[in-house]
């Protein structure tokens, strides 16, 4: 075969050699499948790399009739296969099929981030329903079961689930949703399919070169777009993942380098130029071993990475597409004869299509014409030409919607559009230091403060406008029932995007109930992304620098004619802020003074009480608040004497009898559990930390059987609940509601789980001090 099967699906060759191949280009022999020398006429170097003559661009009947191109269905067959085993698996997990209880439970008064505000879910067993058909389809797309209903089945209630909630939005999840709509309108039920068995002329096929050419061109496109958002700068120079260099997957690369290099040279760079290249390194022969083994490493290292699901495998099964379309053929002939009833065909000669278009053959040769089986030639038809279009408007608008935000004004903040659909991934990492919400009675004018979050389930909210608007409307109809009169809202949110600046991303002095949002035009309550700040993040790195191991930072900037009310907490004992630049007046609450604070002073901040930061410069001011967790670290200073003392008991070096508070050190030490009667609380917390110490060491020392049981344990419950739970309701469906004490009982054995689990659940330590936000 030639080099342009990378491209175009099948190999070039010249129409008036002998035989159609399992490809549907032509070849001299069948079972060659590479032509012989001088069996062809030389072909030009387009033709080698893109399996067309420039000819078949030069008119719309010859783009049609290259698009529909006879080609092998094998390949098509394996990854229809492995798409709908993987969306399978993916309904249980990340579509939250073992947990959509908890998600859609009926009267929990929940605010929901619908794409259209009157979309609503179905009540809970009919939303069990819905993953039910979702569940089914997936498995007929994978088994080729009347494959057209079942990809409907899938994306109608996949597209319906995905429109019902913004904040589960991402790129994969809206990758699932395209992948399933084209498979819908491709034959791809025609290799190792139970319609094949049904009806003959289906099995083993030709197929249209389209389908191949939009499902390549799909993946080319995520490769690609990604790679060209990465060209912003904050990625170009490292900021936005700098976490990850200090996984432990990249040990091995700080044998060489330091950990900077390692997150601007490896972690950026490599991201950059794997997703630049990948499309091209898959796209053609020479280079696509090097393609598949780079995007291959790339995303088994994200599924260890992330929590994307089956984003990294659906990555793997697609980059075969790019693969000569017979390779399965290939592949599964080396196995033995005694497994091919079950395995897919081997045979080398797929049956024609009315869904290809054939061309004339002009073969002079006799023998050839006897020996050969040459389907005949065929004219283009409307589903042929409807085929050609859909390609050319399905592939255009994919390359548009990620730079349509133009268009979506009122969807674009600090980055452009909703995150899920334009392919930026990971090119934005955010952290949240401060969230207050404020609601003020609309008859009394009473004013109080909510829980972040509350009524939600989510946390996305706080970066797009068009979530808090809905937000703020649910928080609108539901505070009423707590005797808050047509309250108004705000919203006062400080974010750090790639490691800028703390600052607001929204106006806090807009009542967002009543401020105005449209999907078209700007967000006038959004605030600007201070970007002339940026510099600042490489003296951000030196000033940490200069601090020690018990000192932390926060980075804060705000705009003239605001300020920042805040509160320190009784733990953080030694507490000041100081000026970066900019002008700042500090209010002292309780005390009723004011500091006017110049670029280089700080001053102490009481601990325990409220203060106000204003800014009064005519420009935005920089501060930095820094401060010490006095009780944490007067607590880790006595774990560190209680853990000497221990280790001092042990080896028999310690003299001294311990005081009757202590003996738990001695008595307690390899009983799990008995840190509950103990009565010094520091002494139970220290006992409790060495215990979950001791359980993290020997997880992350477990051999690989160990591994394996702990994860098929945790799927197996996790499958096991979603299964149960979907039974109860389709029985409740079927024949109505049990009494509540039955109901009790199926849920809760529904809810069983591994006794280790379980045990494990509660031994986070939740009771120590810690210090989240100031």
């Amino acid at each position: 075969m030639e080099a342009s099967d990378a491209a175009a699906g099948a190999p070039f060759v010249e129409e008036t050699s002998g035989a159609v191949s399992s490809d549907g280009g032509e070849q001299t022999t069948a079972d060659d499948t590479t032509p012989k020398a001088g069996s062809t006429p030389a072909v030009n170097r387009m033709e080698r790399l893109f399996g067309f003559k420039k000819e078949d661009l030069c008119s719309w009947h010859r783009l049609v009739c290259l698009l529909n191109r006879p080609t092998d269905p094998a390949s098509l067959g394996i990854f229809r296969f492995l798409f709908g085993m993987l969306m399978a698996i993916d309904i249980t997990q990340e579509r939250g099929l073992s947990h959509l209880d908890f998600k859609y439970l009926d009267g929990a008064p929940i605010c929901r981030f619908p794409l259209f505000n009157m979309l609503q879910p179905l009540p809970m067993d009919w939303m069990y329903l819905v993953y039910v058909v979702m569940f089914f389809g997936a498995v007929g797309i994978m088994l080729g079961c009347f494959c057209r209903l079942s990809c409907l089945m899938f994306i109608s209630t996949y597209w319906y689930v995905f429109f019902l909630d913004k904040t589960a939005w991402n790129n994969h999840s809206y990758l699932y949703g395209l992948i399933g709509f084209q498979l819908t309108l491709m034959d791809c039920n025609r290799y190792w399919s139970i319609d094949g068995l049904r009806k003959p002329a289906k099995r083993n096929a030709h197929v249209p070169l389209w389908n191949y050419t939009i499902l390549r061109a799909q993946i080319f496109i995520v490769y690609f777009i990604a790679g060209v958002k990465k060209l912003d700068a904050d990625w170009v120079e490292g900021y936005s993942m700098s976490y990850l260099a200090h996984h432990w997957l990249f040990d091995p690369f700080k044998v060489i380098l330091p950990v900077d290099l390692v997150n601007l040279l490896v972690v950026h760079g490599g991201g950059l130029v794997l997703d630049l290249t990948a499309g091209y390194l898959l796209f053609f022969d020479a280079t696509r071993p090097v393609g598949i083994f780079f995007v291959s490493y790339f995303h088994c290292m994200n599924s260890q990475l992330f929590s994307i699901g089956m984003f990294s495998y659906t990555m793997l099964a697609s980059s075969p597409l790019f693969c000569y379309p017979d390779w399965p053929r290939r592949f599964f002939a080396r196995f033995p004869v005694s497994l091919r009833v079950v395995l897919p065909f081997t045979s080398p000669d797929p049956q024609p299509s009315t869904s290809c278009v054939y061309p004339e053959v002009q073969n002079t040769n006799t023998e050839c014409k006897k020996t050969s089986s040459v389907p005949k030639a065929s004219k283009t038809t409307f589903k042929h030409k409807l085929g050609a279009i859909f390609t050319i408007l399905y592939l255009a608008e994919q390359f548009f919607l990620p730079y349509s935000h133009f268009i979506t004004q009122g969807y674009n903040n600090w980055t452009n559009g909703l995150y899920g659909y334009s392919w930026d991934m990971m090119v934005h990492s955010r952290s949240h230091q401060h969230v207050k919400i404020t609601y003020k009675d609309g008859k009394t004018g009473e004013v109080g403060y909510l829980n972040p979050g509350v009524f939600t389930q989510s946390r996305r909210w706080k970066d797009h406008g068009d979530m808090l608007k809905q937000y703020a409307t649910c928080l609108n109809h539901y505070l009423p029932r707590y005797n808050i009169s047509d309250p108004e809202i705000y919203f006062d949110i400080w974010v750090s995007i790639n490691e800028r600046f703390q600052q607001r991303i929204f106006d806090p002095r807009v009542d967002i109930v009543k401020a105005d949002w449209s999907p078209f035009r700007p967000n006038s309550w959004l605030m600007p992304l201070l970007v002339d700040l940026s510099p600042w993040r490489s003296k951000f790195q030196e000033i940490e620098s200069t601090l020690d191991n018990q000192t932390e930072i926060v980075f804060i900037a705000d705009f003239p004619g605001l300020h920042l009310e805040n509160y320190v907490s009784e733990d953080l004992g030694n507490t000041s802020v100081q000026v970066l630049q900019g002008q700042l007046n500090v209010e002292i609450v309780e005390e009723k003074k004011n500091y006017t604070l110049q670029p280089g002073e700080q001053i102490q901040l009481p601990a325990g009480a409220y203060h106000k930061v204003y800014t009064v410069s005519e420009g935005p001011s920089c501060y930095m608040y820094i401060y010490v967790n006095t009780t944490e670290a007067a607590l880790q200073e006595n774990f560190t004497k209680l853990f000497e003392l221990q280790e001092r008991v042990r080896n028999g070096t310690e003299t001294e009898p311990l005081p009757p508070e202590l003996q738990p050190l001695i008595t307690a030490d390899g009983d799990e559990g008995a840190e509950v009667n103990v009565t010094d609380p520091i002494v139970r917390l220290f006992l409790k930390r060495q215990r979950r110490i001791k359980e993290v060491k020997k997880r992350r020392e477990a051999n690989m059987l160990e591994r394996l049981n702990r994860f098929t344990v945790k799927k197996y419950y996790m499958l096991r609940r979603g299964f149960l739970m979907t039974a109860i309701a389709m029985r409740n469906l079927a024949v109505g509601l049990p009494p509540l004490e039955q109901l009790t009982r199926e849920v809760a054995f529904a809810n069983m789980k591994d006794p280790q689990a379980e045990s494990n659940q509660d031994e986070r330590l939740k009771d120590e001090v810690g210090h989240g936000e100031l």
